[in-house]
């Protein structure tokens, strides 16, 4: 039986520790935003121009043909494309965080190595095939950056888990133990492969997820740690909302949680944008789906009152970045937004 990660002292980084690069798959399947898709390349754009200061952007496209419209594209916009790198790695969709590779570090004689921990993925319990092309990006993206790739047989989506850094991990029972994924897993199973292939030692578990979530609960929806003991959480103020029992369930399960020096962690709020609502459907908007870069934090804005104040409560949680406000109105039609587009990868 081969060494897992853990057993060679690799650990999963905190998505504040320092990148290398951030990794996107250009927007391309027609049925993630049926009647939209033409408006999500532009909101692409305004991400690459603000990631592209601080780090480099890697592209995932499905062709020739697309390089060159993308390549144009952001050119025509701005960006510096010596900072900017598209690859050939073909894909279902855009939804990297939960398809690409989850990195993990480690220190070997002063020297930091990076690693690809390459889980399964059935596009959220087999909800929208085919994904077999999203399946291989992990072993693709290994492969070119010239790193081991550990296979985890184990369904797993990046956006349903979030580390502090410090062996903590969060993640909810609405997702992980969900039968659409891995049925024949107990849950100490699924717990023991987290900390053998990320590096933790201690998973903390919410219930369920917000309204309109298609993955079953992504905790990226939900609650996110900021520093090695504060976590930033939703919270729905409005009784009569659909989702204020779920959030303050979440929020009491939270409150009982202790941190790696055996302390309550401080929870701070951040208000929801209250219902989004698009063909009748309402949409999983909410400010926990932001991304933390280098020298910016991407936010999903929604043309709510609460985005001011969701704005300002990053802010002064990441008082060394630039919080940048995107509007995400069209792009959640597709169910998901910047922390679901992107995926991190350390810096070594």
């Amino acid at each position: 039986m081969p060494p897992t990660p853990s057993q060679l002292e690799y650990r999963m980084p905190a998505e504040w520790e320092l990148h290398s690069a951030t990794w996107l798959a250009w927007p391309h399947n027609k049925s993630s935003w049926p009647g939209k898709i033409e408006l999500i390349p532009d909101v692409y754009v305004q991400m690459v121009k603000a990631l592209h200061e601080g780090e480099d952007v890697h592209i995932n496209v499905n062709d020739q043909a697309m390089e060159n419209k993308v390549h144009e594209k952001l050119f025509r916009s701005g960006c510096n494309m010596k900072h900017v790198f598209l690859h050939q790695f073909p894909n279902n969709d855009a939804w990297i965080r939960d398809h690409g590779p989850i990195f993990v570090t480690r220190s070997l004689q002063n020297k930091k190595e990076l690693a690809v921990t390459d889980w399964d993925f059935n596009k959220w319990g087999g909800k929208y095939p085919p994904w077999d092309l999203d399946n291989i990006v992990p072993e693709k993206i290994a492969k070119y950056l010239g790193v081991p790739a550990f296979r985890s047989r184990m369904i797993l989506e990046g956006g349903s888990i979030d580390v502090n850094g410090n062996g903590y991990l969060l993640t909810t029972e609405s997702c992980l133990l969900n039968k659409n994924r891995n049925p024949g897993m107990t849950k100490p199973e699924i717990e023991e492969q987290l900390k053998q292939y990320l590096g933790v030692s201690h998973i903390l578990w919410l219930g369920d997820g917000i309204i309109g979530d298609d993955t079953d609960g992504h905790v990226d929806d939900l609650s996110r740690f900021v520093n090695t003991n504060t976590i930033l959480t939703v919270v729905e103020e409005d009784p009569r909302d659909e989702n204020y029992k779920v959030l303050q369930d979440n929020l009491k399960r939270l409150s009982s949680m202790k941190d790696q020096d055996g302390k309550a962690f401080n929870i701070i709020p951040l208000p929801m944008p209250g219902p989004v609502v698009y063909q009748g459907e309402r949409l999983p908007a909410s400010y926990a789906n932001f991304y933390i870069a280098n020298k910016v934090v991407l936010v999903p804005t929604f043309k709510n009152l609460n985005d001011k104040k969701a704005l300002e409560t990053l802010q002064n949680l990441f008082s060394t970045r630039k919080v940048v406000g995107i509007n995400a109105t069209d792009l959640i039609w597709g169910l998901g937004a910047f922390h679901c587009l992107t995926q991190q990868q350390p810096a070594v």
